[in-house]
């Protein structure tokens, strides 16, 4: 049985609740808004460009529709896009994905494209912050997405209101904004259901597209978006979820914290990006498993320079390290200088447990084999 939803839910947000959740990007010379034509993203728009023009001084707006070029009607939408932009006195630009299209793992080979266009077109205007219109609905769906897909604890928070776009996942464009600021994504109606959203745009007389692709049952997400009625009905609600990822990201920041704290506390030297990290393998080994893991994780990143590894690799090499280690005996004496116990390669990285020390560094690369 379905829940049913709430008067408050389904209500307007109103130019106070508006006027909060821009707050904090009042100071900002340029916001560019992702707006791909549905209703999510219009309402940001519209909700913006209310907040904006309520003030005498404030950044300037700029709307970026996506056309990856998948269906037919994106075309269409994006301009529609384009003039509700012009008569909210917004400016618009419309970002073509070109070039051949993902075989497989489509939807995420189009997210990828979205935010590099999204990121490219922010540089060029000058802008540090690209807005989503990301929602508590959205943000449900990722933690049962990360689930499913066995994520952990960092996996399971979700999305935060701010992150960092990663530069090196961004195509080259021009910028105008000083070397090494960070560009920022920015969700800010990540704590409003996606029906106060509808409820807006109708309180308006606004329309507002929809994407078959959210209700196509060959992706996973739209899938998990046909279960939140059921879930919703046993009490596991958007909110609940969202609760959920709430409470999880303040309890992994405790645990990052910790990391950086037995960083140093089995660290036998500062560590140098690129350079090896030597740490006693007997005081690693004690640390709570979840702080070593991170520890580890983090150690060969620095060291080999790669991308985050994943969870699973990363568990099966700290299990191979403990066990090592509980069969030298009690105790870092019984772990002969010299005694090589451990040697593995992973993420380019060379690990090894010797005479009660670990060591990470990057791997060597590899021989090419003797032509025959």
């Amino acid at each position: 049985m379905n829940r049913s939803v709430s008067a408050a839910e389904a209500a307007p947000v109103s130019v106070a609740e508006a006027n909060t959740l821009f707050a904090s990007l009042r100071s900002a010379p340029v916001l560019l808004l992702a707006v791909s034509g549905g209703p999510d993203s219009t309402a940001l728009m519209v909700l913006a460009a209310r907040w904006r023009g309520a003030l005498k001084r404030g950044p300037q707006l700029l709307a970026a529709s996506v056309d990856h070029g998948l269906r037919a009607e994106s075309r269409r939408e994006a301009h529609a896009a384009k003039q509700l932009a012009a008569r909210l006195g917004i400016r618009h630009r419309t970002l073509r994905w070109t070039g051949e299209k993902a075989k497989t793992g489509l939807q995420e080979a189009a997210r990828q494209a979205r935010y590099r266009l999204l990121a490219a077109a922010a540089r060029t205007a000058g802008a540090r912050h690209v807005l989503t219109a990301h929602t508590l609905d959205d943000q449900a769906e990722t933690v049962l997405l990360r689930m499913a897909r066995g994520s952990g604890l960092t996996g399971l928070t979700a999305m935060a209101r701010e992150s960092v776009l990663m530069e090196q996942a961004l195509e080259a464009g021009a910028s105008r904004r000083p070397a090494g600021e960070p560009l920022l994504l920015v969700r800010p109606l990540l704590d409003v259901p996606k029906a106060r959203l509808i409820a807006t745009l109708k309180a308006g007389r606004i329309s507002f597209c929809e994407d078959p692709s959210n209700r196509d049952p060959r992706f996973t997400r739209a899938r998990l978006r046909e279960l939140m009625p059921v879930l919703a009905g046993e009490g596991l609600d958007a909110a609940r979820l969202a609760l959920l990822a709430k409470r999880l990201r303040r309890a992994d920041a405790s645990i990052e914290f910790a990391v950086a704290v037995a960083a140093a506390a089995v660290s036998d030297a500062p560590w140098a990006n690129g350079g090896p990290i030597l740490l006693d393998a007997e005081k690693f080994i004690r640390l709570p498993a979840e702080v070593a893991l991170r520890l580890l994780g983090r150690a060969i990143a620095r060291a080999a320079g790669e991308p985050p590894l994943r969870l699973g690799r990363l568990e099966t090499l700290y299990d191979v390290l403990a066990q090592s280690n509980s069969k030298s005996g009690p105790g870092s004496g019984s772990m002969r200088r010299g005694q090589e116990r451990v040697r593995r390669t992973l993420a380019g990285a060379l690990i090894t447990l010797a005479g009660g020390r670990l060591t990470i560094e990057r791997a060597p690369p590899r021989s090419k084999p003797a032509p025959r």
